[in-house]
């Protein structure tokens, strides 16, 4: 799901980035030390370029600061997967509310959505939304918060993950459009495979975390096929490849930040 940037980027329709991505998080192996991650979901990136991070396995919110490669910094959770405040568990998404300055994070085994002040001396949550099945999260500039219920699938852009296709909701309709995939699991540029996070632009351009394609689809709006603009070459760990997609962002100069899951790392592909 796309969460709300302080400036979202004004991508051109023809806009290409460079195809070798740079490891800007994790990239060492799974694990729980401040330079690894564990199969890594959601992210959010901040105005200067931070990159914050749902760290699932670990049960934690990590953010990495721009050019340190070397180690992130906890910022939420990593003390155990209960639910007690100071902990979170599994967590799948999580955004930044620059009004409060504080984190926003959905904690989906603990079936809430939980806010998190961006202060040195915070050392736990407070509960937002209770009994929600949080899975993707994204705020407008409006300050609304939109919360994807895995259990209610109720939603504005919707990735319909096991129906490999994405939905999108109008205010109010009884039924949802498709406006990407919708044929089939497979790997035509008429579908998707598992499709995971995404990002819409305001041209209305559709961007997709094709997961089990280990690629990045761009759809424009009203499209019925889509382009792949990263990744696709098969599922290793190559500076080109994805071994399974998670979230998805831009940065405000366009870059993009993909999240490969089961190669524990955040990738960036420059905007040429």
């Amino acid at each position: 799901m796309s969460s709300f940037l302080e400036a979202i980027p004004n991508i051109p329709a023809n806009a290409k980035w460079i195809q070798n991505g740079v490891t800007v998080a994790g990239g060492n192996w799974a694990g729980n030390v401040a330079n690894q991650l564990y199969y890594p979901h959601g992210l959010f990136v901040d105005g200067d370029q931070t990159v914050i991070i749902a760290d699932n396995e670990n049960h934690r919110i990590i953010q990495w600061k721009k050019d340190d490669t070397t180690h992130g910094q906890i910022v939420a959770g990593g003390n155990g997967q209960e639910n007690q405040l100071n902990q979170l568990a599994w967590p799948t998404d999580v955004l930044v509310d620059k009004e409060s300055d504080s984190l926003i994070i959905c904690d989906y085994g603990n079936c809430r959505v939980v806010r998190w002040l961006r202060r040195s001396d915070t050392t736990q949550g407070e509960i937002l939304i209770e009994n929600v099945k949080c899975y993707g999260l994204a705020m407008d500039d409006q300050k609304y918060l939109y919360v994807s219920d895995a259990a209610k699938h109720e939603n504005v852009y919707v990735t319909d993950y096991e129906n490999h296709r994405v939905m999108k909701w109008v205010k109010g309709a009884q039924e949802g459009i498709v406006v990407a995939g919708g044929q089939g699991q497979g790997n035509s540029m008429t579908q998707l495979s598992y499709p995971n996070g995404l990002f819409v632009d305001m041209l209305g351009t559709l961007y997709v975390a094709d997961s089990n394609n280990h690629r990045v689809m761009r759809w424009a709006q009203g499209a019925k096929q889509g382009t792949v603009i990263v990744g696709g070459n098969d599922w290793r760990a190559g500076a080109n490849q994805f071994l399974y997609l998670r979230g998805l962002a831009f940065d405000q100069y366009g870059n993009l930040y993909v999240v490969d899951n089961a190669n524990n790392r955040v990738q960036r592909f420059s905007l040429e």
